[in-house]
């Protein structure tokens, strides 16, 4: 017996009852005074925002070490869990409230959208670091798509906008596996979409 390949499918569908989680935008303590507010759209090639975007950003404490606190879902005001998970309105904005990153000095960002064949990787930088492998490899027209912009109407805000496709395309990265098979560690590189 010959099985086909089934066509290709687009990420989804999402059951936005499952997806979302209280707090799911606020990895930061409540009242923490670094707490930063990270917001943006998402956008479509023609500029149009999409409106049922999923994003999920994952990030180091401030301390450079990978959070601790058990469970990346659960929020108890206190702990710090390096991981956050929100959804685009219909005007294509999402909203984090966070803090920034140590050692490694940006978030990574996993978008989820209808229309994708596979959800799309990304990073955002607060400041472009001097020492970065993955920035040194673009050109520098190119790393500004992944610089969150301070926001000068807002204390501790940045703006980071995301576009799928087009002029000022964002730069996603593709995880290339390794030559050995044992393991499973993967290489970011520049992608080319």
């Amino acid at each position: 017996m010959t099985r086909d390949i089934t066509p290709a499918q687009t990420v989804g569908p999402f059951h936005g009852h499952a997806l979302p989680f209280a707090g799911g935008g606020a990895p930061a303590p409540v009242g923490h005074p670094q707490t930063v507010t990270v917001h943006g759209v998402v956008q479509d090639g023609a500029g149009e925002p999409v409106p049922d975007a999923l994003l999920e950003f994952w990030q180091a404490g401030p301390d450079g070490s990978a959070p601790a606190v058990p469970g990346s879902l659960r929020r108890d005001g206190l702990g710090f869990t390096g991981f956050a998970r929100v959804t685009t309105g219909r005007d294509g904005h999402y909203l984090l409230r966070t803090l920034p990153p140590g050692g490694a000095p940006y978030l990574a960002v996993c978008l989820f959208a209808r229309g994708l064949p596979h959800h799309l990787f990304t990073r955002l930088y607060f400041t472009l670091p001097g020492h970065d492998p993955l920035l040194a490899a673009l050109p520098a027209d190119r790393r500004l798509t992944l610089l969150a912009a301070p926001d000068p109407g807002h204390h501790r805000a940045y703006r980071f906008d995301i576009r799928l496709q087009g002029d000022r395309e964002t730069v996603f990265l593709d995880f290339a596996e390794p030559p050995s098979r044992h393991g499973s560690r993967h290489e970011a590189t520049p992608g080319d979409a």
